[in-house]
């Protein structure tokens, strides 16, 4: 039994706020409205899904096709269908029972074309520091001579001023009338009062704002931005004004039943996750609410931050990579080394480099301006003022790429937590490794810095320039992650593509199921409302391509002996500069969407690639493409997938790998979405179809379709094929936990694994007050099972009782039963206690 005493106050919310026993992400845009979403409600009231997870709904930059782009706080966006489509989508939806959770943007807004389209910011770039919306954004005034950098030109702008393609001219600005501004093609800009009449040159110069080439962003940036994406600008949420401001209009939905919950885009971007969770929980009356957190490896949430957990990644790789095969490791791992030359050891190697590129190249601005004011700080203290600029940004580089994890969570002025302190040390100790003697005591000072302790003179601990470096620095080392491992190293680690996921542990190549069920109890004490997903609108692959991936483990040699012989095919049009690396990335990316109809789509494949290659940023980019190298790639792609041979031979493997890809792709699924936590089902991953990265996995999901296949199977219809079986499992765990919300996320409801014979399995139950009320059993690496000769005598222990498979109706009665006969139909089973 989990006594819900056990799990932190700060994990639970307040008492009679609406809790989601699980969840259906859809993903709004021009081709999905609000509308939809509401002619949608039948099939996911019937599906069992009690909420509605909604993707951004307040208004976005024009075109936008994700609303993450944010340019109104105050309005649901108009081509969704607005507030009152809003509104009708959750008459919709209560009246079939369910509830509505959205997901919402706090660390930026956009910096749309014309700018005219995110009124706030206009108003900045108008008046500057003067503007009523001057403390929205995070701007460094003192920088650039007080003029917010807007990096839009094509090219330097003296020659852009030559060529005339900056114009004084008048425009009528929606909200101000006819207006004088500077138009820059589709770009448009206020013009600063009194300026009007200067000549161009002048004007340009007394404006709130720098035209630049865009390339000058990297290096001279003066606000905070989405990473490395330069229209998108950071929002100070931490002023109580402007949370107020950018956050009434969601709270207001959450007050009037609206809303149920939230899901919260990016926390480490915040200048304080905590307190901004704090204000939240407060702001919302304690209302479900949930983070897009990457947990690194075993790191745990902080235990200040008031939320019911994580968004589901520390799930999704931990429940992937007990489907994969650790003895597939060692071989898979000389694959690489032989057709790249990566050993299965470099992957530290290959992270630490792939950050360096990052901090030195399209983050180098933040890095500078952390620097700097490093360097201000200590030339203002006598007893610092020998640590130069250069040490110490040798220092902070280092420490950044050492750095393993998203921030240090060090609030200023406050004690400092021992997972803080050692999150810091750690990485100082690997820098120092990396530098010579004579920058340690200069990397003493960084630390003691960052981490808010008294250096230099003495009593000096705070002051506004120390916060401010303890706060950037952590929203920096969060950039230098996500852009280093998970946009650009995992785009060159090719041991098992699949294992580079977003908050993933590729070094970590499998997980066991004793590990699994460790982690899983320990979630339902410490987080039993955190969510659990296995594929969302930001994975680089979705589950059903990773499962395709995962059965590589299962039959290492059998695939290296495929590869051996798709190059022998290939090697007459396949280019001699196509490195190992892309033809690991091509050959992985065909096994894991070859499905029983064939190649995924040529255009899906060379999209994919094409970004994939500008990602992994070592022959070409996204900044600097060479269409040279890309063309041999995609021309490899092209004929390859065209070619009888090549396709005769995936063919082959798809079918030699069917049962261990079906067992796998249930398995996956049935786990998520019945161990602790309320599981989401990203839009069509009810059904096994296989998708890659965005744009790929946020494609428009047919309704109809599904409607059908889940309306044949409830008309008592046996699976046609694997897409049925999936929505089979999907369907069934979620009516089970809608029915059963007790077992899964009531306040006694537990997790207890259960025993079992073969490593093949995992099994568990879920309880209510310590009875069973719930069994999973599912097959893992099926094809150990089949080298075996099947289950043989291997059994799993049952709770005792009378039990009835939900997926196929068997009847079961407790005790040590065989597995054999238990899955006999489908390679999992779902079975439900009989009261």
């Amino acid at each position: 039994m989990t006594d819900a005493r056990q799990t932190p106050a700060r994990r639970l919310p307040a008492p009679g706020r609406a809790v989601p026993v699980s969840t259906y992400r859809v993903q709004l845009g021009a081709d999905l409205t609000l509308d939809d979403v509401a002619a949608r409600v039948p099939y996911l009231a019937s599906l069992g899904v009690t909420h509605v997870y909604l993707s951004p709904i307040l208004r976005a930059a024009p075109g936008s096709t994700h609303g993450y782009d944010v340019v109104a706080h105050d309005e649901v966006s108009p081509v969704l269908g607005g507030l009152p489509a809003l509104r009708r989508l959750a008459a919709t939806a209560h009246d079939a029972g369910l509830g509505l959770v959205l997901d919402i943007v706090p660390n930026h807004m956009a910096v749309p074309t014309p700018v005219w389209h995110n009124a706030a910011l206009w108003s900045v770039l108008a008046h500057g520091p003067d503007s009523p919306y001057a403390a929205w954004f995070d701007v460094d005034w003192s920088a650039g001579e007080g003029a917010v950098l807007m990096p839009v030109l094509g090219d330097r702008i003296g020659t852009v001023v030559a060529r005339g393609e900056i114009e004084l001219t008048e425009q009528d600005v929606p909200g101000h009338g006819v207006r004088t501004v500077l138009r820059y093609y589709d770009h448009v800009f206020p013009v600063r009062e009194g300026t009007e009449q200067l000549p161009l040159v002048e004007l340009l110069e007394r404006q709130h704002y720098r035209l630049a080439y865009w390339r000058v962003a990297d290096e001279e940036l003066n606000y905070r931005r989405f990473f490395d994406v330069g229209t998108l600008l950071a929002v100070r949420v931490e002023d109580p004004e402007v949370f107020e401001a950018t956050h009434r209009l969601v709270l207001d939905l959450l007050a009037d039943g609206t809303l149920d919950g939230l899901r919260i885009d990016h926390p480490d971007g915040l200048a304080d996750p905590a307190g901004y969770l704090a204000r939240l929980h407060e702001a919302s009356d304690g209302a479900w609410v949930v983070v897009e957190k990457i947990l690194e490896g075993d790191e745990d949430l902080p235990s200040d931050w008031d939320t019911a957990g994580t968004t589901g990644y520390d799930a999704l790789w931990r429940i992937q990579q007990t489907f994969v095969d650790p003895g597939g490791a060692a071989p898979l791992g000389a694959l690489m080394h032989r057709l790249t030359g990566d050993a299965s050891d470099d992957y530290a190697h290959v992270v630490e480099q792939a950050k360096r590129e990052v901090v030195d190249g399209p983050l180098y601005a933040e890095v500078y301006r952390l620097t700097t004011l490093a360097a201000s700080i200590c030339s203002d203290d006598l007893r610092l003022r020998d640590h130069t600029w250069r040490a110490l940004h040798e220092c902070l580089v280092e420490l950044l790429v050492a750095f393993d994890r998203y921030r240090a969570y060090v609030v200023p002025g406050e004690p400092m937590h021992p997972d803080s302190a050692a999150s810091l040390e750690h990485p100082a100790a690997i820098a120092r490794t990396r530098m010579s003697a004579e920058r340690g005591a200069t990397m003493d000072v960084v630390v003691d810095l960052l981490a808010g302790r008294e250096v230099g003179s003495a009593g000096r601990t705070r002051g506004e320039r120390r916060d401010e470096l303890v706060v950037r620095f952590q929203q920096t080392c969060g950039a230098v992650t996500a852009k280093g491992v998970e946009d650009t190293a995992y785009y060159r680690w090719t041991q098992l593509v699949g294992l580079c996921e977003v908050g993933g542990e590729p070094a970590r190549f499998a997980f066991t199921p004793t590990d699994l069920a460790a982690w899983a109890a320990r979630q339902q004490v410490a987080a039993p409302l955190a969510m659990t997903t296995l594929s969302t609108h930001d994975t680089k692959r979705n589950e059903d391509t990773r499962n395709r991936l995962g059965v590589l483990s299962e039959r290492p040699q059998e695939w290296a002996a495929l590869v051996a012989q798709v190059r022998a095919a290939t090697a007459t049009y396949r280019a001699a500069h196509v490195d190992g690396r892309a033809e690991q990335w091509l050959w992985q990316t065909l096994a894991g969407t070859w499905t029983e109809a064939g190649a995924i789509a040529e255009d899906r494949l060379t999209e994919y690639l094409t970004k994939s290659l500008r990602e992994a940023k070592q022959h070409t980019f996204w900044t600097a493409p060479d269409e040279a190298y890309e063309r041999a790639v995609l021309d490899l792609a092209r004929q390859a997938r065209q070619d009888p041979v090549v396709a005769a031979l995936f063919t082959e493997w798809e079918q030699l790998t069917r049962a261990a890809v079906r067992a796998a792709t249930l398995g996956t699924k049935l786990v998520q979405l019945t161990l602790p936590g309320v599981p989401d089902v990203y839009q069509g991953s009810e059904v096994a179809e296989p998708t890659l990265v965005d744009p790929d996995n946020r494609r428009h999901v047919e309704l109809e379709p599904l409607v059908a296949r889940l309306e044949r199977l409830d008309e008592g219809a046996g699976p046609r094929d694997l897409s049925d079986e999936k929505l089979l499992v999907t369907s069934r765990a979620l009516r089970v936990r809608r029915d059963l919300p007790e077992a899964f996320v009531g306040p006694d409801a537990g997790y207890v694994p259960l025993a079992h014979s073969s490593g093949q399995s995992v099994t568990y139950a879920r309880t209510v007050d310590d009875e069973p009320r719930v069994t999973v059993v599912a097959t893992r690496l099926a094809s150990s099972v089949d080298r075996l000769g099947g289950w043989a005598d291997h059994t799993v222990g049952v709770p005792d009782g009378d039990w009835v498979d939900v997926l196929t109706g068997h009847e079961v009665a407790g005790g040590v039963v065989p597995v054999a006969p238990l899955l006999d139909r489908l390679p999992v089973a779902l079975l439900v206690k009989v009261v």
